[in-house]
């Protein structure tokens, strides 16, 4: 075939894809059969293969997840993406029509649209002359996380626009997994020996922030859209038509979307959906009721964080009542008992609830739980199940009340509570539950992210003996490996490679791995950019700790108490023989011009928000998201938000963009910082 009839019938067969995956995903009416789809696809893989040179991005061979990136770019909103306002019951939702008649000078009923409430993840989706060029995380409505690679994955953003697409269109949605998705992800979890998945939304949200997007492309991610931020075209009239367009270009929108003229009818429309919501393939944990007029939107206006004409009618937690029939006590890595309720079998938002965190004694003696009450339970937001209250009435006086043991139940070791805590912890630091816990810790993904490494086996590696703590990983070998159940000599070798590359993992990740009480992954980052070594953060004090933004006294104490442990730097001095990396790379050989100093970040800037980050923590300073009495300088870039303004509330130095780069005596006109 000549080169031009390959061109040809390349594009012809990606004409023919992305037609039957928009029928498919989209609007879901499939119009072939799967085996002639895998056809279409089969042939379109074969020629790209055979014609290397004739592969475009947007191919719908693209789909299946590229290269990891080596990190995720930040990146500013040319329109900021505000979050909405909630309310949780039928009289605020009349309250705030209310504030939007007032606010248009109105008697009459204001037409509404109201859509569901998806419960995942915001997202922006840039399309330029029709083609998807990038896509991004909310953040905090202003900067997001670049996570196109991840979102090329999913069948449902497509990569060509349909019709005459605007040459610029930003859209709005919502990256969601469906429930039987996210059931089929845990099933797979429990296969590997690996922890289940907490609910879709968090997993959603995770998964879009991963590096290797042939994970994400794994897990079937959706997305439903439902706005628009910058974009070059003509203004849409109401909310109503902008989601018939979105359909008309290709996105999948929310089903189901509704024009309701005045509260009335919104109320009864929410009202149908709380009962039926569980009849829907995905979660939604309420109902978004926008001004359907679009020219008014510009009438009502917005605060810095959410606009006036739209809000979240979130729908109460779903209860249901039901026995306790045990308490049991866990123990987590940093020596924590917890108390779990374990009931009899009950549904609640869909699904089957068998236990509840009691949190700590003082809970259960507040809300006086007793073992064979009958408990109120319900999820809070439809997540997290809980114990709302006893019902005193039912019982019958055989109910036993419950004390914390005095002795840890994974161990036997004794159990303190030290003055001032709520806790009761474990003495012993070799406890094989706090172990297991760490382990699992050390080895997750947002840690050093050692692949393989599920509980299961975490659990072989504790009762075979061969690690006493995360630093013996690194003295594994594959022929040990090999020896423990269900691994053979192939996965010995995957596991101990993993090991292998997690000692180049970034300082960061190395502090927050160590389980630090206190320290969650944005302490840890905070830590590694303000001492930039290990060492160096081992020896510092905790008045100099809390002197650090977003550090406070609570947890320059833990990290000082945890550097004094005898067995912790024990630990730490077999991971240094180890070979695993205890200085930030960014701290290496970098300048110092900006040592000691926070800097925030406002307004559009000439090059991407991520090379200024970048440049700070290369001089010796931090970036912080936020203003306060102890930032040194503000960057205002194009239209600051409220951030300068509190600057100048604060009396906070400006920079320019220029004046920032002379600060650090770079060119700049240079890409070198």
């Amino acid at each position: 075939m000549a080169t031009g009839g390959v061109r040809e019938r390349i594009e012809a067969l990606r004409a023919a894809i992305r037609h039957h995956n928009r029928k498919y995903y989209v609007e879901d009416s499939p119009e072939i059969a799967d085996a002639e789809y895998d056809a279409l696809v089969r042939e379109l893989v074969e020629l790209e293969a055979a014609h290397p040179a004739l592969v475009t991005p947007d191919s719908p061979t693209r789909r299946v997840g590229a290269e990891p990136v080596s990190a995720l770019a930040k990146v500013s909103y040319a329109r900021p993406m505000l979050s909405l306002d909630n309310t949780y019951s039928r009289e605020e939702l009349v309250a705030f029509d209310a504030r939007v008649r007032k606010g248009l000078d109105m008697q009459d009923a204001v037409e509404y649209e109201v859509e569901f409430k998806v419960d995942g993840a915001a997202v922006g989706l840039r399309y330029e002359r029709g083609r998807f060029v990038a896509g991004y995380t909310r953040g905090d409505g202003r900067t997001g996380e670049d996570v196109t690679h991840n979102l090329r994955t999913i069948a449902s953003v497509p990569l060509v626009l349909a019709g005459q697409a605007p040459a610029l269109l930003e859209v709005r949605g919502e990256v969601y997994m469906g429930r039987a998705e996210f059931e089929r992800v845990n099933a797979a979890q429990l296969r590997e020996g690996l922890q289940p998945f907490a609910n879709p939304r968090n997993t959603a949200a995770g998964t879009l922030k991963l590096l290797d997007p042939r994970i994400a492309a794994e897990r079937r991610l959706d997305i439903a859209c439902y706005g628009v931020g910058e974009y070059e075209g003509p203004e849409f009239a109401t909310q109503m038509g902008l989601i018939e367009a979105l359909a008309g270009f290709g996105f999948k929108v929310l089903p189901e979307s509704r024009v309701c003229r005045g509260i009335e009818e919104v109320l009864g429309f929410c009202d149908a959906w709380q009962v039926r919501r569980h009849e829907l393939p995905f979660d939604i944990d309420g109902m978004v009721v926008k001004v359907n007029g679009r020219a008014l939107h510009a009438v009502l206006g917005a605060t810095s964080k959410a606009p006036r004409w739209a809000i979240a009618y979130k729908f109460p937690a779903e209860q249901a009542t039901t026995r306790l029939t045990e308490i049991l006590v866990q123990v987590g890595r940093t020596g924590t008992l917890t108390p779990v309720a374990v009931v009899e079998p009950v549904q609640l938002a869909g699904t089957t609830v068998t236990r509840a965190t009691l949190h700590n004694e003082d809970e259960v003696r507040r809300k006086d739980i007793r073992v064979g009450d009958t408990v109120l339970m319900e999820k809070g937001g439809d997540i997290i199940p809980k114990v709302v209250k006893v019902i005193t009435e039912k019982r019958t006086g055989r109910e036993k009340a419950f004390r914390m043991p005095a002795r840890c139940p994974a161990c036997g070791a004794r159990v303190e509570r030290l003055e001032g805590e709520v806790a009761h912890r474990c003495t012993n630091v070799g406890c094989p539950a706090q172990l297991k816990e760490q382990l699992a810790h050390f080895a997750a993904r947002g840690a050093m992210d050692i692949d393989g490494l599920g509980t299961k086996l975490i659990d072989q590696l504790l009762a075979a003996g061969l690690v006493a703590d995360y630093a013996d990983l690194y003295a594994l070998d594959a022929g040990q490996v090999a020896g423990l159940e269900r691994m053979g000599e192939t996965s010995a070798r995957n596991l101990v490679t993993a090991i292998e590359a997690s000692k180049a993992r970034p300082l960061e990740r190395l502090i927050f791995a160590l389980g630090i009480p206190y320290v969650g992954a944005r302490a840890a980052e905070i830590l590694a950019g303000a001492y930039g070594s290990l060492d160096e953060l081992m020896a510092a004090s905790a008045e100099a700790l809390a002197t650090i933004e977003e550090i406070g006294p609570t947890t320059a104490d833990s990290v000082v108490k945890f550097f004094q442990g005898e067995r912790n730097r024990g630990v730490i001095e077999k991971l240094r023989a180890a070979g695993v990396t205890m200085r930030s790379e960014t701290h290496a050989g970098a300048g110092e011009s900006l040592a000691g100093m926070t800097l925030v970040i406002t307004g559009t800037l000439g090059r991407p928000r991520a090379e200024f980050e970048a440049a700070i923590k290369a001089n010796g300073g931090r970036v912080s998201g936020s203003v306060s009495r102890k930032t040194s300088y503000v960057l205002v870039g194009e239209n600051p938000g409220s951030k300068l303004a509190k600057a100048r509330q604060f009396g906070i130095p400006l920079l320019t963009e220029a004046e920032f780069w002379a600060m650090l005596g770079a060119d700049p006109h240079s890409r070198r910082v």
